[in-house]
């Protein structure tokens, strides 16, 4: 045995000095098991899962692969190895990365005879929690239930690979030792509330008549639940009943019978199976009798309820969530989302021969990825780009940005869509939508810079779960129309479930999903048979995922509803609005937006981009005095991509509130700076290439002064000491006199 071992074994004879432990290694070497001739009543350690070593290598996905979890913990002593079938982590129904769900992690062990009288002890040993929402950790011994509170751990660094900076705790459930059986024994550990822990050694104590043995060959019943599908056969529909098993042991046969079906068998080689069971559809809520039998085993016999299907179109929209810095260096973030563009149109050509709705669709969620993709890629990819959106494959949504549009002059906001007007005329497919993600709150002015540049349909999609106030509450799948500030404007707005983070809680279509997505529609009395997601990929700036298409090819060939479909923004807003369109509330008024709040960390930035919009936006109109062919538009679309890119909704590294001094908070801020610092300087060159200084003539100095705006004004024109040296008369062009004023620091005001 190795130095971990023999620790474990002094610790045993510490809590039975009268005895000597007999020690049995079995494969995986991490778990031991320990068989004692204890007294009656004194408590021995039968089993232990892993080591108490502050250390999780033991143990599956670890030290950091959480955002690879599946499936929840499976063990049976003496045969399972804990590096492939127990994870380091056990989630909760807060974690979204993980279902946001309920999590059952299973022990089975087996015992020479019953536990008689007495008591036993679980111990669970935890490097970390959770900080701010650790789980209620529930224990099912047998199908009896005991309960504790996980306490507040230390932070995420645990979770993400460093077990040493968590905030360990060790729990103890004591339960009668009544509850044990001879033969196969199962604990069962929920989390019924809360987020993750993290584990370090879980261990059973038990009287010393009680002894172990090995667990027989056996099939555990996972679960029976209703298929929310149906399945058309001839004039007919069919549901189904999915049973769920795990078997371990001799290969064995199980036989399924659902109440009003034939019954069916399942092979059990070993490990998870499971089984369809076809039955007539039903019209309304309707219980069957299932029973798995086994030979060898009693039969397990439970009820399943049968829900009617709703014959509903759900539309995919794949896309990847643009987040200019945060998770990464703004640089890297750049190429990421160009080669995400170019992948999407790979995909989509690679799938161009699978069944119509089974294609893939690369929506591009900001216009900013396609025009770096456009002034980056050989031309050969430009016209493929061009061509891939002419044929659908590639969908321009039309925002440049995912902007903080309180930060926005009106300016700003117009130009915020002016290069999908300007795509739009280059490959001459009308761009009718816009996306944005993550951010909660826009302002009242966007619906007017939407319908300005033709679009009609604003899919917004906030961040699920951090800092966006009642958003989702209440506008979450309720789709509307909002009115523009003049009354004769009007987007069709809708927040999809889950918001634009859908993948990044589920992961995965599946036939689990499609029920837990009913159930929610269901749940939140969604009244249409419309409906359309999100589907990011795994995390912000994520690549694109082909796996979709295969879910949904296989999906709609086996089941007529629901019937998915990968499409564009805009053909899931257009079918929507003509089944529904007038049904649809109005709202007017202002999205008041606050995420805004991350500007006033960098007031002095934020100050500087302000003036520069006003800046460029002044240049523009005098600009536009001049002869056309003067007019340098290249220059302005550089300006204001810098005004834009500052502005955008990404402020600060995932780390600067955590670390504020770390080489990823410190990069990323000097980027974001340099937008502002880059917008100042393009708006002054390009103001002052319009704006010579006054020219000088015998009777004094000549120069021109223009009103910028739309509007009639009056007011001040100052000029600096320096400018305007000499006499105080100031006269307009037919020489009448204008009152002028000499100032105390030499400055001439007229």
């Amino acid at each position: 045995m190795g130095g971990g071992d023999r620790a474990w074994g002094r610790a045993c004879a510490a809590e039975s000095p009268a005895m000597r432990p007999r020690l049995l290694l079995l494969t995986p070497p991490v778990l031991l098991l320990a068989a004692f001739a204890a007294s009656a009543g004194e408590l021995h350690t039968l089993w232990t899962l892993g080591q108490r070593d502050g250390s999780n290598a033991e143990f599956a996905l670890a030290p950091r692969g959480y955002a690879s979890f599946r499936e929840d913990g499976f063990h049976v002593v003496g045969r399972s190895d804990p590096s492939r079938d127990w994870p380091y982590v056990h989630p909760g129904p807060g974690d979204a990365w993980a279902g946001t769900r309920n999590h059952t992690f299973t022990l089975v062990f087996g015992l020479q005879r019953a536990g008689g009288e007495g008591e036993c002890r679980l111990r669970v040993d935890l490097l970390d929690a959770h900080a701010g929402a650790p789980p209620r950790l529930t224990l099912r011994v047998n199908g009896e239930s005991y309960e504790q509170r996980v306490a507040p751990g230390a932070g995420d660094a645990s979770v993400q690979g460093d077990p040493t900076r968590g905030r360990p705790q060790t729990l103890e459930f004591t339960f009668p030792s009544r509850l044990l059986v001879a033969g196969d024994n199962q604990l069962q550990l929920v989390t019924s509330a809360g987020s993750w822990m993290l584990y370090d050694a879980v261990s059973l104590q038990a009287p010393g008549e009680i002894t172990l043995a090995p667990a027989v060959a056996r099939t555990l019943v996972d679960g029976i639940e209703s298929v929310r599908a149906l399945r058309q056969e001839g004039e007919k529909f069919t549901q189904s009943v999915r049973v769920s098993v795990r078997h371990f042991g001799e290969p064995a046969t199980a036989t399924v019978r659902v109440e009003g079906a034939e019954p069916v068998s399942i092979p059990l080689p070993g490990g998870a199976a499971s089984v369809d069971v076809t039955l007539p559809a039903v019209e309304a809520r309707t219980e069957r009798q299932v029973a798995v039998e086994v030979p060898g085993q009693p039969p397990v016999v439970r009820r399943v309820v049968l829900q009617p299907v709703r014959r509903m179109t759900v539309y995919i929209l794949p896309h990847s969530h643009t987040d200019i810095g945060y998770t990464e260096i703004q640089t890297a973030i750049e190429t990421k989302q160009v080669e995400n563009l170019r992948k999407g149109m790979e995909y989509a050509r690679r799938t161009a021969d699978y069944p119509p709705g089974a294609r893939f669709i690369w929506n591009v969620e900001v216009l900013w990825a396609a025009d770096l993709f456009l002034r980056r890629r050989p031309e050969t990819e430009k016209r493929e780009f061009l061509e891939a959106v002419r044929r659908g494959q590639v969908v321009l949504n039309g925002m440049y940005l995912n902007e903080l549009t309180g930060l926005c002059r009106t300016e700003e906001l117009v130009r915020l869509f002016e290069h999908a007007t300007e795509l739009a005329q280059e490959t001459g497919v009308p761009i009718d939508s816009a996306m944005i993600s993550d951010v909660p709150g826009y302002t009242w002015g966007t619906v007017t810079a939407m319908h300005h540049a033709g679009i009609r349909y604003f899919s917004t999609a906030p961040n699920y779960f951090d800092r966006i106030g009642d958003i989702l509450q209440r506008w979450e799948n309720k789709p509307f129309w909002w009115i523009g500030p003049s009354g004769r404007e009007k987007v069709l707005v809708w927040i999809p479930f889950k918001g634009y983070a859908m993948s990044h809680v589920y992961r995965e279509l599946s036939p689990g999903f499609v029920n837990e997505y009913q159930e929610q529609l269901e749940r939140t009395g969604y009244p249409f048979d419309i409906a359309y997601m999100r589907w990011s990929g795994h995390g912000d700036n994520a690549e694109p995922d082909p796996a979709i298409c295969e879910f949904v090819r296989d999906w709609n060939t086996r089941y007529a509803w629901p019937r998915f479909i990968i499409a564009g923004t805009g053909e899931a807003f257009r079918a929507f609005e003509a089944r529904y369109g007038d049904q649809l509330p109005e709202v007017r008024g202002d999205w008041t937006p606050y995420w805004e709040d991350g500007a006033g960390s960098s007031a002095f930035e934020t100050a500087l981009n302000r003036a520069s919009s006003d800046r460029v936006t002044q240049a523009e109109a005098l600009h536009a005095l001049r002869p056309p062919s003067q007019y340098p538009a290249a220059g302005f679309r550089e300006a204001w991509n810098h005004v834009l890119l500052y502005s955008e909704h990404t402020w600060g590294a995932w780390c600067s509130v955590s670390d504020p001094e770390a080489q990823a908070t410190r990069e990323q801020w000097e980027i974001k700076r340099s937008y502002a610092l880059e917008a100042d300087r393009r708006s002054r060159e390009l103001l002052q290439a319009v704006a010579p200084p006054p020219a000088a003539t015998p009777g004094g100095m000549e120069l021109e002064v223009i009103n910028s705006l739309s509007w009639p004004r009056g007011g001040l024109v100052s000029l600096p000491a320096g400018v305007s040296p000499g006499a105080d008369r100031v006269e307009d062009a037919r020489g009448r006199g204008v009152p002028s004023q000499r100032l105390g620091d030499g400055s001439l005001v007229f």
